[in-house]
């Protein structure tokens, strides 16, 4: 599998998981970004990627 788990870093500087199983992360026209999970789950992240980890199956977005 080489699906990732998708965090957002709040306002005290720790991570929250947004979504498990994120198998999709495209682009939104309003500079969001849609995350897809394995099962066609998705939702919408308003901030910008920081950090994506592969290997360790993470994907981590700040606020804009």
């Amino acid at each position: 599998m080489c699906e990732a788990n998708a965090y957002m870093i709040n306002n005290q500087g720790e991570e929250e998981l947004l979504m498990k199983s994120v198998d999709l992360v495209e682009p939104e026209p309003d500079g969001s970004f849609r995350l897809v999970g394995i099962f066609g789950d998705q939702i919408i992240v308003r901030g910008k990627i920081k950090r994506m980890n592969l290997v360790e199956h993470r994907i981590l977005f700040e606020p804009h």
